[in-house]
């Protein structure tokens, strides 16, 4: 089976659902709604320019949510997710996606963000599987930690190898689209890389290798 591979955030929606939710938890009450989303802000620029470390955003980011019970937060995020993020969904992915699919393929997201986004944004994509960064539920509760090698740039190929048993070759054939310098690693591993409005470090390295540029809208 020929694996088809899509990153989340500005590849399959337009925008970054990371930091949408931090605007979602200035409006539940959860944070101060001005200085936590410009602190979101600088560290999302900070990515963008290749020179985020993860391991500050999710620190950040999971700091609200500590205490906090899973199903308390997702209780808030599924209909952030319907009101915010699915008119945000590119019409141009759900049709690559539905071509994946048609044609027999493997979809996977993988994703950069927590898992406590990305699972109810690709059950919305009707994609089933997905790997994103891993949130540590300690007594039944938030903690505020991230738990295994989170998928960011190298981490991406590493846990998708872990998925697939190690089993590289299947690589080989597999497409992924990204519209970030951070996929580089993924991006560079498979056969059939595509890039999805990317920026610009993406668009020239992409435009050297002779890859396909995608304007999806």
């Amino acid at each position: 089976m020929t694996l088809a591979i899509f990153d989340l955030d500005e590849t399959l929606i337009d925008g970054d659902c990371s930091s949408l939710w931090s605007q979602q938890m200035g409006v539940l009450g959860w944070v101060d709604r001005e200085s936590y989303v410009r602190r979101d802000s600088e560290l999302m620029a900070a990515y963008a320019q290749g020179e985020l470390a993860m391991e500050d955003y999710m620190a950040f980011h999971l700091e609200p949510l500590v205490g906090r019970t899973p199903e308390e937060v997702d209780f808030e995020v599924g209909p952030w997710v319907e009101d915010v993020i699915e008119p945000l969904i590119f019409s141009d992915a759900m049709k690559c996606i539905a071509a994946h699919r048609a044609a027999g393929d493997r979809v996977i997201i993988v994703s950069a963000s927590g898992v406590h986004l990305v699972e109810p944004i690709a059950e919305r994509l009707g994609v089933e599987e997905v790997l994103a960064i891993y949130l540590q539920v300690s007594h039944g509760v938030y903690s505020g930690q991230v738990e295994g090698v989170m998928t960011f740039r190298e981490g991406k190929l590493t846990r998708l190898l872990e998925l697939l048993g190690g089993d590289r070759s299947l690589l080989d054939s597999a497409s992924f689209y990204s519209d970030s310098r951070n996929d580089l690693p993924l991006l560079e591993a498979v056969g059939k890389p595509h890039v999805v409005n990317p920026d610009p470090v993406l668009r020239e390295r992409a435009t050297a290798a002779g890859w396909p540029i995608l304007s999806w809208r």
